[in-house]
């Protein structure tokens, strides 16, 4: 009795396709999104240096200028952290989409495995319980590092979450803190 039919294998492969196409849909996405906002952040700022620049001639003073030039790095610095968390949220949702997908795919796969061991027990030889153990049991081998992994996995992006809004906060307190204040330079004297 042969183990697939060609029914059998032919819904394989679709499924098998059909979890390509959805993984590289999500990952489309996400790649869609960081375009988007790409543009969306190179408008803004073309449009704040153009902006920022019809004020350099009027300041005639340096002091005025460097003023000047100090109170664009506040709103810059509070613009990269804000860009840079949109990068983050971007990332970790695409993650999350696609490891969704695998997830899904990765218990249909196990079910169909455990189902062909199972109907390969039924029409095995006298004898060849060892080997329908094993197979089992690597089975179940296969699922519990799955699971580990994923489980590590979804920690790390936590992990990574949190210390990217530990450093945001900390970064955006000290941009709000200073906000006219102009970097201070290697030999330079306040």
């Amino acid at each position: 009795m042969p183990l697939l039919s060609p029914e059998q294998v032919a819904a394989a492969q679709k499924a098998n396709l059909d979890a390509v196409f959805g993984l590289s849909g999500k990952a489309f996405d996400g790649v869609e999104k960081l375009v988007a906002l790409n543009l969306q952040v190179v408008r803004s700022t073309l449009a704040e240096a153009q902006e920022n620049l019809t004020k350099v001639p009027g300041a005639p003073e340096p002091q005025q200028w460097f003023a000047l030039q100090a109170g664009f790095i506040g709103p810059f610095a509070e613009k990269s952290l804000a860009y840079g968390r949109q990068v983050f949220d971007i990332a970790s949702t695409t993650q999350a989409e696609v490891t969704q997908l695998a997830q899904t795919q990765y218990e249909r796969y196990n079910d169909r495995v455990q189902a062909l061991v199972e109907e390969a027990a039924k029409s095995s030889p006298a004898g060849s319980e060892a080997a329908i153990a094993a197979w089992k049991s690597a089975i179940a081998a296969t699922t519990t590092l799955y699971e580990t992994l994923q489980k590590t996995g979804q920690q790390a992006v936590q992990v990574a979450g949190s210390n990217f809004d530990a450093v945001t906060a900390t970064v955006s307190k000290g941009v709000r803190s200073n906000p006219g204040q102009a970097p201070v330079t290697a030999g330079a004297k306040r």
